[in-house]
């Protein structure tokens, strides 16, 4: 059976063609290689006919027009040569768009990223609608790549410099008021009359766009020189040489500005194919997949039940939080219970911020954020609640207070009702040990601060029904998350490999490791932010009751050096939450400078010199988080490599370059992880010997990802 063409041509009695976009059989549309030949027979007949006075270029999906080229071409190149060609190849078709010698335009609604905004560029003229879905970016850095169909040459011409790099370096995806502000889009119209707005725009003649002076003063010699000096200065300070493709992207952007436009496109194409090699880029094509696999994973071969209405208990941090996803992400009505109405409007008012921020940054008017506040209601006892579909708890970690919650939900809501706890470190089956309903009890556990953090783990205990964990998983990716279902088992996953990973920074400390110097390794290792100030920004408190918890139940490899955290605690040091951890923050809250308090050393009982590299730091904090994933997964508390990559990336920012720990082990090889934990072993105690899951596969030279997606082959 002969496929439909992706691209269409039709002509408008005015006599202005248009090529519809409509990737057969896709809900995005995406540029394939493939359908070059489609692309030039219609540009052929489009210059054929001489009639035509104008074309557009529009998208036949209801809510996208191009979300970008398919990521595959790429994973199927074996040589930068072969994917250079592959970015010479889009950028030979763009050129056939943009030397047509009618006026072309794109009518862009939906998505259009990557390639569809190259194409895009390509055109002569660009209108937009002003739906809330319309976002105009060149993501490709987030793969580790550079635009490669002319994105780097187009966008600083017509943009100005200093937006395109802004653009091209962080990814940055634009709204259709802000596209038009910057020069992006020529005109913003409703989506009725989007095809008829660039239609008008092609039959009329326009007047070249001027770029405002800045840009024009900033695409000159010395402007140009001073902007790409800054611009790689700062860059570097926030990549630190973890992300090649941004060094790459300022290379190639000045090569087109100072050598011209046939310069500038040869280095794209040969940095493009480059970039594809480089195992940045290959881990993060990967994260790219495994997180796209894991939103379509519905978690249970059971259809979900109901999931109409949420109700939350806590007004709380994360209750707060927890309701505003529920809310103003998933588009659920929720009720929040709380013992006192105080705690309820501390949960209204983080919901009414949130908001506020994004009217005052135009994203949403104050009547979205109304429509959005009025589906949170709040109550002090269980009315309202008989209804709903999913309760989920975020009270006090205090196993008791958990079990009472349960019966409470079980006399006060329907029969249906699933139970989602939001614990930290307490067991599961703990909570639903005296339930009547053991099987809709079920973990959802969220990181703080939610509205930040995209990842929840969901914890089914070994009653839980197949139809629990699907309903609750659908709750979690309406809410804008990515669920990973884990075992029950002390600690989950993310806080299972994150507290020996914090324990060796406390060892480092005692040892008489400075505490920016251990923050420091790490972040130059790729993590956001270093093991100390995470500490402090999780809260001492926090920590101190996890750690036991775990120790209890894994033996003394989850040992934190003696006393540390009981000194901090008696000294009132909880870190960020009360002004003083190991670091000393001042009164004005987040953002705030901080310093390392010189007084925590005695505290602590520092003892030694330290002297440790950056590099000896990061391997002692790092192999421990490796050898305890590698744990995990032998046991089943994950049930595969990708979520376990999945839970470190976006649970505690395992750096993504890497692909997430079983990336990493499988990139180093098995045989050199046993080696350096042996060594480590040898240097430090026990809790560095190698686990059995990974003497095993060392022995048989096994990766863990054996059905690895093109990008880690």
């Amino acid at each position: 059976m002969e496929m439909s063409p992706a691209f269409t041509l039709s002509v408008r009695p005015d006599r202005v063609a248009v090529v519809t976009i409509d990737v057969p059989g896709e809900k995005m549309n995406t540029l394939k290689a493939d359908f070059a030949d489609e692309v030039r027979a219609i540009l052929q007949q489009i210059r054929e006919d001489t009639a035509l006075r104008g074309v557009v270029f529009i998208s036949g999906k209801p809510d996208n027009f191009i979300a970008g080229a398919d990521i595959n071409m790429i994973g199927r190149c074996r040589t930068a040569q072969e994917a250079g060609a592959l970015a010479r190849q889009g950028q030979q078709l763009m050129a056939e768009i943009h030397a047509l010698a009618i006026p072309a335009i794109a009518a862009i609604h939906g998505a259009c990223l990557g390639g569809g905004l190259e194409l895009a560029l390509a055109c002569h003229g660009r209108v937009c609608t002003d739906d809330a879905k319309t976002l105009l970016g060149l993501p490709e850095v987030q793969l580790g790549l550079l635009p490669g169909s002319g994105g780097t040459q187009r966008l600083p011409r017509l943009v100005g410099v200093s937006t395109a790099l802004e653009m091209i370096l962080t990814g940055r995806q634009l709204r259709a008021s802000q596209a038009l502000k910057v020069g992006l889009v020529d005109e913003v119209a409703p989506q009725t009359i989007l095809l008829e707005t660039a239609a008008q725009m092609a039959l009329r003649e326009r007047p070249p766009r001027r770029l405002p002076l800045r840009e024009r003063v900033l695409a000159a010699q010395p402007g140009r020189a001073l902007l790409l000096r800054m611009v790689g200065k700062k860059t570097a300070q926030k990549t630190r040489g973890n992300y090649p493709a941004t060094r790459r992207i300022l290379e190639v952007v000045e090569a087109g500005l100072a050598q011209g436009g046939r310069s500038g496109y040869e280095a794209e194409a040969t940095a493009f194919g480059e970039l594809a090699m480089t195992p940045q880029s290959q881990a993060l094509r990967y994260l790219f997949f495994a997180s796209s696999e894991v939103k379509k994973d519905p978690g249970s071969d059971v259809s979900p039940g109901p999931l109409t209405a949420v109700g939350v208990l806590g007004g709380g941090l994360m209750g707060g939080g927890i309701a505003w996803a529920t809310a103003c992400k998933g588009g659920l009505p929720v009720r929040i219970k709380d013992i006192s109405a105080s705690g309820i409007n501390h949960a209204l008012k983080y919901s009414w911020d949130l908001l506020e921020t994004r009217v005052r940054r135009r994203q949403i008017s104050p009547g979205e954020r109304d429509r959005q506040l009025a589906l949170i209601s709040g109550t002090t006892d269980y009315r309202g609640f008989a209804r709903r579909d999913v309760i989920i708890e975020a009270v006090f970690e205090e196993l008791s207070l958990k079990q009472q919650m349960v019966a409470e939900v079980e006399q006060n809501c329907a029969p249906h009702v699933i139970f989602a706890s939001n614990t930290s470190s307490l067991p599961i089956s703990d909570i639903a040990a005296r339930a009547a309903r053991p099987q809709q009890v079920i973990g959802l556990h969220f990181f703080s601060p939610v509205e930040k953090m995209p990842l929840v783990e969901v914890i089914p205990h070994a009653t839980t029904s197949e139809q629990a964990i699907a309903t609750v998983v659908k709750l979690a990716k309406k809410q804008g998350k990515m669920p990973i279902v884990v075992g029950d088992r002390a600690g989950f996953y993310v806080n299972r490999i994150l507290v020996p990973y914090l324990n060796e920074a406390i060892h480092l400390l005692t040892e008489g490791t400075r505490v920016e110097e251990i923050d420091a390794a790490l972040v130059q290792f790729g993590f956001p932010v270093g093991p100390i100030q995470l500490l402090d920004e999780v809260g001492i408190d926090t920590g101190s009751k996890i750690i036991p918890v775990l120790e209890a139940a894994w033996g003394e490899r989850f040992r934190a050096p003696a006393n540390v955290v009981a000194a901090m605690l008696n000294d009132d040091r909880k870190g960020r939450k009360n002004g003083r951890g190991f670091y000393l923050y001042g009164a004005k809250g987040r953002k705030s400078k901080k310093q390392v308090d010189p007084a925590i050393y005695p505290l602590i009982g520092a003892t030694g010199l330290g002297g440790f590299t950056g590099q000896q730091i990061a391997e002692r904090c790092v192999m421990l988080m490796l050898n305890e994933a590698a744990r995990c997964l032998d046991e089943r508390v994950i049930r595969s490599p990708r979520d376990g990559d999945i839970g470190a990336v976006f649970g505690i920012g395992f750096p993504p370059f890497l692909g997430g720990p079983f990336c990493y082990m499988d990139a180093l090889g098995p045989g050199a992880v046993v080696a350096t934990l042996r060594r480590l072993a040898g240097q430090y105690g026990t809790r560095f010997a190698p686990c059995d899951a990974l003497l095993q596969m060392a022995e048989r030279d096994e990766r863990f990802h054996q059905m690895a997606p093109e990008a880690l082959k």
